[in-house]
């Protein structure tokens, strides 16, 4: 049994807490927050303790960590748990910061611990085989992706300050498919971006709507399409065309009944926000991570692939500022 200290006992931390709490190689040990209100609400639903931060990474008890806490504090926290030599699932993103990621990364590698970075549509049973068939040749070469992403309400002004803007916190996640079903590095990248939803979001110095291009070495294109705003639920949809066909992936609805009549046809609206859609990737997620822990696997999402992804939601700022195609080297 692996005891596990939680940090973060936000909406993040529940979703995790139920599945650590439910596998059966795992334990609940504790939960670290500053708001200690929540911490012992969820440390009482688990029978878990409730420790520091300190007092957590000292803990010989502790095998890993998951860090679900605030975004500025998972750098600190990485390297903590690695210096400590516990495993770790980490949140995206690491850091904001490029350097700041590569040193992270680099005590990492020192302490020679697993981290999984958290970006769990990999894990998603429905992307997953889609990227099967794309890798047994049923649609022959890829040649062109594209990406829907689109989130049911914008979030407040004050998350979007210390977001790091919508590319580095939303995009960031389709970047991270886009390379996970292209197998492929893109050598360019094209962003535009918008304000259409939110004036609260413009004068925080973010955009709410955007279109990103990527061209890879093969010559495929991969684009995204992103809004902080969907009237019917949160849209998650990918379409991959190749040379002997297409592949797609639709989105989840609430229910599959069909209404039909003579006006037409009713159907539910797709699953409501992340924690509904993904709660399949989540449960997978922490399959995933426990396989880690007990060496029967290697990350499937990696420091490299998280440093991968801000590097592309970088480039695609400088692209958006500029408003040219950056050429990217990897």
């Amino acid at each position: 049994m692996y005891n596990i200290a939680l940090f973060g006992a936000g909406r993040i931390g529940e979703i995790h807490a139920v599945n650590i709490h439910r596998h059966n190689e795992t334990l609940l040990y504790s939960i670290i927050d500053p708001y200690m209100e929540g911490a012992n609400e969820l440390a009482q639903r688990y029978n878990a303790k409730v420790q520091l931060t300190e007092e957590a990474i000292a803990d010989p008890n502790i095998h890993a960590v998951l860090i679900a806490s605030a975004t500025d504090t998972h750098a600190d926290l990485i390297e903590m748990a690695a210096n400590a030599k516990k495993d770790i699932l980490c949140e995206k993103p690491i850091h904001l910061d490029m350097d700041r990621v590569k040193k992270c990364l680099e005590i990492v590698k020192k302490n020679n611990v697993s981290l999984l970075v958290g970006f769990n549509r990999r894990h998603d049973p429905h992307f997953q085989k889609m990227r099967e068939l794309i890798k047994k040749g049923e649609i022959g070469q890829l040649e062109s992706l594209l990406m829907i992403s689109r989130d049911p309400l914008p979030p407040t002004a004050d998350y979007v300050k210390v977001s790091g803007g919508m590319l580095r916190d939303m995009t960031i996640h389709d970047f991270d498919m886009v390379r996970f079903i292209m197998e492929e590095e893109p050598i360019s990248i094209y962003a535009k971006g918008s304000n259409l939803i939110s004036s609260d979001i413009e004068l925080a110095g973010d955009i709410d709507t955007a279109v990103v291009v990527m061209k890879f070495p093969s010559g495929a294109i991969a684009t995204i399409s992103n809004s902080r705003r969907s009237g019917y639920g949160y849209d998650q949809r990918i379409e991959v065309h190749g040379a002997k066909g297409l592949l797609t992936a639709t989105n989840i609805k609430e229910d599959s009944i069909e209404q039909w009549n003579q006006n037409g046809c009713i159907t539910s609206q797709p699953e409501h926000f992340f924690q509904q859609r993904y709660q399949a990737a989540y449960k997978a997620e922490w399959d995933h991570f426990v396989d880690v822990i007990a060496a029967r696997v290697v990350p499937i999402c990696n420091g490299y692939d998280a440093k991968q992804t801000l590097f592309l939601a970088n480039n695609a700022m400088e692209s958006l500022i500029t408003g040219t195609e950056i050429q990217l080297s990897l």
